[in-house]
This record gives structure tokens, sequence and C-alpha cells, in this order.
């Protein structure tokens, strides 16, 4: 970020002094010359767009990962029912529950007796 700064700041300062300074020609100037910097802001810049980049491809191989997980989940059989339009999952999910209950009442009485 202080590098941002200083590029900015020293391309306006650089351009109030009418552009005093002796320039190099074109083919003289390092890469880092070119865009207005010092070796070590150039690195700077380089190792964040490098950052960046990784970045971005741990994000796109999530997004992937995701998406891979939601077609998984769309032809399990959950998924299928999901995906039938008459099914109302709210209610089947009752039902479920309501048997799971019958289920341990039946046990604790077993075990009761």
């Amino acid at each position: 970020m202080a590098f941002m700064v200083k590029h900015v700041v020293g391309g306006q300062l650089k351009n109030l002094t009418g552009g005093l300074t002796e320039e190099k020609s074109d083919g003289d100037k390092t890469e880092a010359a070119a865009k207005g910097m010092t070796q070590e802001e150039f690195e700077q810049y380089q190792q964040q767009l490098e950052e960046e980049n990784q970045t971005f491809m741990i994000f796109s191989k999530v997004i992937k990962t995701e998406d891979n997980q939601e077609e998984e989940q769309k032809q399990s059989v959950l998924g299928h029912l999901t995906n039938i339009q008459n099914v109302d999952m709210g209610h089947l999910k009752g039902k479920a529950q309501a048997t799971l209950e019958d289920l341990k009442n039946s046990a604790e009485k077993c075990c009761v007796m």
C-alpha cells in the first residue's frame, strides 16, 4: 500500500517539478523504473499480484467444489425428492420425526415392563 501511495504522490511531484530530473531512455529503464517504482516497490507489487492470483485460484477451486457438491446432492435420493414438485419436504420431515418419537416411546415402555 505504501508503495502505491509513494508511486501516486511521486508521480504528481514529478509533474510539479516540470520533469527537471534526468530521464533515461525507454531502452535503458528497468521494468520497475518504467512503471515509476523503485526495484523494491516493484518486487512488492509483483509479490502482491502473485498473492492475489493465488487467492483467486483458491477461490475458484472452492467455488468449483461447492458446485460439485450441489450437483452430487441433486443426484442423491433426497435431491430427487426435493426436485419433485408435489412432495412437501416439511410434511415428510414431520412424519419421520413422529415415527421416531413413537419408536422411542415404545422402547421406553418395553424397558419399563
